[in-house]
Formats: structure tokens, C-alpha cells, sequence
């Protein structure tokens, strides 16, 4: 039994071990050919660049749109490029960037120092022929932002800075240093000189007593030391070569953050800040005492003026007083004459009146008089003219006595004909009576004869369904 039962075990393992190598002899080219065409495709992603290099002819092909590419399966190599790079100098915030870095340190042109944040973002170019010549030079994409972006930004960055002073700078010539910077960034840097210029400033008049404008600004003109562009005959300013041009590279967008003076550029501003609060308060001081002073003498020259005008005032008002009773005399004088002939006409309007009212009252009682008479008149015919024809038709009825009682009684005939066509009378069927002696005197005798009724009712009803059937 033992013997048998190794052989069975020798056996299984037999077995088990050709299945494995069958499956080994299928799954080896299965999974050869699976590697294989894994490594002949190349599925690319929007937003990137890729450069397909063919280790065999040494050919370069460029892939900038997303979709399925073929290649040559282990001999070739794909380097990626991120087709918008974003550099961030001092902004660790927002956006996820390539690179992040320290703020630009900066040295101004009165070489005072400052940091200045600033983030730039790179636009890598379509043309294979570009990708192909930056895929030469930098082999890939760490190699390319950090040998050509970041320090093509940071000198471009700290050239500007020296077109500048640090009070001009921090003073409002933030957003022309943007200007310029993402200018010569995208078309190249300024060919300069340092030079000294004449630099114009607007400041505050100083303070003097007997000065009418110390709150206005005055043109100031200071010289300092500052790199200026170069420009050719016709103005135009000369450039170097831009390093990213030659691949395509462009720059669409320079943001600056906040940028910090040094400590002794820093106390400079806050002292000139100081300065000129307080040469505007003492400049206000000014302003109000020589308000007040005008003040003090207006006001002496409004109550000289007022008392003038008062004095003037009561001069008038007595003139005005007198003319006013005058005048009042002479309408009370107008108004008695007036009364006196509105008086006068109301008699004459009065009398006016009732004359016409007479007149007219004899005129109404002439007209009822001549109404009344031929009212009467009218009322006379009309009782001649009605007894005229019932005299005419008396006459003609009773000269035609037969025919007109012929009508009479055919109206009545049809009148009584017409009301009493419908009218039926028909007898009792039972009846139930009798003298004073025979008759219903108590109820019992009532309710025996309706019973008697009733029950002749139904031997009719009985006979008359024996009678049908």
C-alpha cells in the first residue's frame, strides 16, 4: 500500500510539473508579445510635449497632441516636456508650481537692495523643429528650466532692477518695472550704460510764513546713477538676443507680489513718509491761522456792513410807515364813496326788480285767463262731439234691435261653450245616508259603512280580474 500510494504522489507531481511547463511553453511568447506591443505604443496626455527617439536610425519625432503613436518597441526613448512651465520666485501659495524658489534679490541703481517675488509662466513652442533643437541642448525637462528658465528669469529680473532707484521703485514704479521686465523677457534684454541722469520729482513746496502756496507740489530735480537702454539713431532701443526665442519659448505671464526693501531702504521711506506728514500738518497749521486771521477780519467787515444796513433799514421802515398811512386814509376815503354808490345801485336794482317782478306776475295772470277760456271752449266741444256719436250709435242699434241681440247671444254661446267644453259630472257609485232615525249618529256607525266601502271595492276589483281571465 505504501509503495502505491509513492507511486501516486510521483505520479501527481509528474503532471503538475508538465502542466507548468506547458504553461510556461504558452504564457512566455503570451506575455513577450504583451511587452512588446506595450513598448511599440506611446499614449500621449494634453498639456505635454514628447520627443520619440529611435536609438536605431537616431531619428527624433515630436508628439504634441494627445493620442496613440507608435514607436520602436526597446530601442527607443521618450523624454517628456511640460509645454506651460510656471517659475515662482518667493509665491509658495495658489497655483501648483514647477519650480518654487526664494525671492529675486535685487540691487536698485542707488544700491539699495530689495526682494522682489515675482512668477513667471513659459509657453514651450509646437514646432518640432524648436522642440528638437531644445531636446538637443537640454535632454530634458529639469535640465531645461533650471540652465535656462529660472536663470534666464532671475538675471533678466535683477537687470531691470538696476534701470531703477529703490525710492523710485518702492514709490509708484512698481507697475512700469513690470513692464519692462515682461518686456525684455519676450523681445530681449536692453543694451545699457550707466550713466549719470537727472531725475524729476514731484515734491512739496517748503513752508514759509509769507508764502501763498506751500500746500502745492513743485518740480524738484535731483542727479543719480542709473543704468539706461541704449538706443539707436532712429530712438529705437537695442537689444541683446533673447536665449528663448531661438527654441519658441514664450513668455505669457510676469506677476509680482510684494516686494520688501532692506532695513536702510525701508527706514529711508518711513522717515521721508514722516517727513512729509509733518511738513503737511505744519502746512495745515499755516493754512488754518491764516484762515482764522481772514475769518476775524470778514466777520468786522459783515458787522460794519449789517449795522450800515440796519440804520438804512429803519430810515426806510419810517418812510415806508408814513407812506403807509397815507395810503390807508385814501383807500378808507375810496371805500365810503364806493359803499355809498353800492347803496345807491342796490335801491335802484331793488325797485328795478320788483317792477319787473309785476310785470311779469300781469303777464302770467293774462295768459291763465286766455288758457282757462279755451280750456273750457275745448272741454264744451268734446261733450257735444261724444254725445253726437252715442246718439248716432244708439241709433243705428236700435234701428238693427234683431241682428244686434243675434250677436249677443252668440258670444255668450261661444263664451260658455269655451268654459264649459271640458267639464264632466259623473254619480256616485255607493251612498250611504238616511233619516234622522235611520242615519250615522255615532262614529262606530261611520267606521262600519267606509268598511262596507271597502270591502265592495274589492269584490269589484275581484269580479273584474275573473271577468278578464
Amino acid at each position: 500500500m505504501e509503495n502505491r500510494d509513492e507511486g501516486l504522489k510521483v505520479e501527481a507531481k509528474r503532471r503538475t510539473l508538465r502542466r507548468t511547463i506547458k504553461a510556461a511553453i504558452i504564457g512566455l511568447p503570451l506575455l513577450a508579445l504583451g511587452v512588446t506591443i506595450n513598448s511599440s505604443v506611446l499614449m500621449t496626455d494634453a498639456g505635454y510635449s514628447y520627443v520619440h527617439q529611435n536609438n536605431i536610425t537616431g531619428e527624433l519625432d515630436v508628439f504634441t497632441e494627445p493620442g496613440i503613436h507608435f514607436r520602436m518597441p526597446f530601442l527607443s526613448k521618450i523624454t517628456q516636456y511640460d509645454q506651460v512651465i510656471t517659475v515662482s520666485f518667493g509665491n509658495s501659495k495658489g497655483e501648483d508650481y514647477i519650480q518654487r524658489l526664494s525671492p529675486i534679490q535685487v540691487r536698485f541703481a542707488d544700491t539699495y537692495i530689495g526682494q522682489i517675488p515675482v512668477t513667471f509662466r513659459f509657453k514651450l513652442s509646437y514646432d518640432p523643429d524648436a522642440v528638437i533643437k531644445m531636446h538637443r541642448e537640454f535632454r530634458n525637462n529639469s535640465n531645461l528650466i533650471d540652465a535656462l528658465l529660472v536663470k534666464n528669469a532671475r538675471n533678466v529680473t535683477v537687470i531691470t532692477a538696476t534701470q531703477y532707484t529703490g525710492e523710485e521703485f518702492f514709490q509708484g514704479g512698481l507697475n512700469q518695472f513690470k513692464s519692462k521686465l515682461g518686456d525684455q523677457l519676450r523681445e530681449g534684454i536692453y543694451l545699457t550704460e550707466r550713466r549719470q541722469v537727472e531725475v524729476e520729482e514731484l515734491d512739496l513746496a517748503p513752508v514759509g510764513a509769507n508764502q501763498a502756496n506751500a500746500n502745492q507740489l513743485q518740480r524738484t530735480k535731483q542727479l543719480v546713477w542709473k543704468t539706461v537702454p541704449i538706443t539707436d539713431s532712429s530712438g529705437q532701443t537695442i537689444r541683446q538676443d533673447n536665449p528663448l526665442q531661438q527654441y519658441g519659448i514664450q513668455v505669457t505671464q510676469v506677476t509680482i507680489g510684494d516686494p520688501q526693501p532692506e532695513k536702510q531702504l525701508d527706514q529711508l521711506l518711513a522717515d521721508k513718509k514722516r517727513l512729509v506728514a509733518d511738513r503737511i500738518r505744519a502746512i495745515q497749521e499755516q493754512e488754518t491761522s491764516k484762515a482764522q486771521a481772514e475769518t476775524e477780519q470778514l466777520r468786522k467787515e459783515i458787522q460794519r456792513t449789517r449795522e450800515v444796513q440796519d440804520a438804512q433799514r429803519q430810515k426806510e421802515l419810517a418812510i415806508i410807515a408814513q407812506q403807509k398811512e397815507v395810503e390807508v386814509a385814501r383807500q378808507i376815503a375810496e371805500r365810503e364813496i364806493v359803499e355809498v354808490e353800492k347803496t345807491k345801485r342796490l335801491s335802484e336794482v331793488e325797485k328795478e326788480k320788483e317792477l319787473a317782478i309785476a310785470e311779469a306776475n300781469l303777464a302770467i295772470q293774462k295768459a291763465n285767463a286766455v288758457s282757462a277760456e279755451f280750456e273750457a271752449k275745448a272741454i264744451l266741444e268734446k261733450g257735444r262731439a261724444e254725445a253726437e256719436v252715442l246718439k248716432a250709435k244708439y241709433a243705428a242699434l236700435g234701428a238693427n234691435r234683431e241682428v244686434y241681440l243675434a250677436e249677443l247671444n252668440r258670444d255668450v254661446a261661444n263664451s260658455l261653450y269655451d268654459n264649459l267644453r271640458n267639464f264632466q259630472v259623473q254619480m256616485p257609485q255607493n251612498y250611504i245616508g238616511g233619516g234622522d232615525s235611520s242615519g250615522l249618529k255615532t262614529n262606530l256607525d261611520v267606521i262600519t259603512g267606509f268598511g262596507a266601502l271597502g270591502l265592495m271595492e274589492q269584490t269589484n276589483k275581484v269580479v273584474k280580474n275573473t271577468s278578464g281571465q
